[in-house]
């Protein structure tokens, strides 16, 4: 959420904003909103005072011994209209948070401007798109040879885009997680098993309520959201707390299933893994100082190309304009593997910046070591790494033209040894 003085400040600045990223939030109305609040305050202030005054002439014309009944009178009206003041007040105080509630992030300044996603900057890349000598299957036929996932069964069972994971398939993704988790622990992340399902506090604080209520699985019974990351239950871990400076930055890495429902992309890369409903993700997440947050993006986003780097997978890094950047972000990167027989580029990760968006939301705090008023934290997080298509990457990647898949060396310790992955 932003500041409602910067919005206040920054109208103009912020409606240009909304316009870009698409989104139809109403700042006119925050500000007319904002208007009459501090009207209202005003005249709340303004009959306080009378009230004080009135009761400090009650005071001494009791002392006097005089009549002081028509004072009084004054003042209980003068009560009475306080009390109907802050019911107003409340009333819009909530209309105003839920309207600032719809507002976007601003864009860092080193964000390009955009239209949609194909303005996007490529700003780097890693390694050589793979060229075959032979015709290369796709991770679906792959998949049929060597009985790695069941798409019909998985569907059977739950419905479209919940795929079963079976024998060297099932495997092949466990070593991934395990994986991952090692390597971020090896460059400083605790590791959390965070909660699969969240309440409505929890989904409003990293950004995706109120905006993408339509994509996510709800349980009215009991009033919980299920996550679609990690990043939701692990960023809320200390939602209404002061943190210390001197334990910042906060590092955590977290296994987890995730569940989208994916409304409105009918038809859009449904192939197999491509778009699935249910899928295994290790996510990362930091707090940290503001000073130190673009730094920190820069180390996140490495922390993510290590482990496509470790599986010699081509990759290349794109900068997100300003009009696909998500809702809470301020500035983001995907990381996006060649898949050779799609043969097209696959988002595997995306690393964000949110600066306060989050944190004042879920009102995350730090009390600087010299002293002073708390500030909030930066939040960060990334996809260390999402397994699904990282799992067509390799399998298109690695493949032989026997059909069989050769299993990445540095996956091969979890793979109890083995070395490829035939029928």
């Amino acid at each position: 959420m932003l500041d409602l003085k910067f919005v206040r400040e920054n109208s103009e600045k912020v409606k240009a904003v909304c316009i870009a990223k698409g989104d139809a939030a109403d700042v006119d109305g925050i500000l007319a909103i904002d208007s009459k609040r501090r009207s209202i305050l005003s005249e709340v202030e303004m009959l306080k005072k009378n009230r004080n005054e009135a009761s400090a002439e009650v005071a001494r014309l009791k002392k006097e011994g005089g009549d002081a009944s028509a004072i009084i009178a004054s003042t209980q009206t003068i009560s009475a209209q306080i009390k109907e003041l802050d019911r107003e007040l409340s009333e819009v105080e909530t209309a105003q948070h839920d309207l600032l509630a719809k507002v976007p992030n601003i864009p860092h300044d080193t964000v390009p401007h955009g239209k949609s996603s194909a303005d996007n900057v490529v700003s780097a890349s890693w390694g050589e798109p793979k060229k075959f000598d032979f015709t290369p299957l796709d991770h679906l036929q792959l998949s049929d040879k060597l009985n790695l996932f069941d798409f019909p069964r998985g569907a059977k069972i739950a419905g479209s885009g919940f795929p079963v994971l079976i024998g060297a398939g099932a495997r092949l993704n466990r070593a991934l997680i395990n994986f991952f988790i090692n390597t971020h622990l090896d460059h400083g992340y605790t590791e959390m098993q965070p909660p699969y399902f969240v309440n409505s506090a929890s989904a409003y604080g990293t950004g995706q309520l109120p905006k993408s209520q339509d994509q996510m699985y709800y349980t009215a019974e009991d009033e919980l959201y299920a996550i679609p990351t990690a990043e939701v239950p692990v960023t809320n871990y200390h939602r209404d707390e002061t943190l210390v400076e001197g334990d910042l930055p906060k590092k955590y890495c977290a296994y987890s299933a995730c569940f989208r429902r994916e409304a409105g992309s009918y038809g859009k890369d449904t192939k197999g893994f491509l778009r699935v409903h249910q899928f295994d993700k290790v996510e990362m997440v930091k707090m940290v100082k503001p000073e130190d947050s673009y730094a920190e993006l820069e180390l996140i986003r490495e922390d993510a190309e290590r482990i496509l780097q470790a599986l010699k997978l081509p990759y290349r890094v794109l900068t997100l304009c300003d009009a696909d950047l998500s809702f809470s972000a301020a500035k983001c990167y995907d990381l996006e593997v060649w898949a050779p027989a799609e043969e097209k580029w696959l988002e595997v990760s995306s690393v964000s910046n949110f600066e306060a968006f989050q944190s004042r939301r879920m009102n995350i705090r730090y009390k600087p070591n010299g002293g002073g008023k708390p500030e909030f934290v930066h939040t960060l997080n990334g996809s260390g790494l999402a397994t699904a298509r990282i799992l067509v990457a390799i399998l298109e990647n690695y493949q032989t033209d026997r059909g069989t898949v050769i299993v990445p060396e540095v996956l091969r310790p979890y793979m109890g040894g083995v070395e490829e992955i035939t029928a």
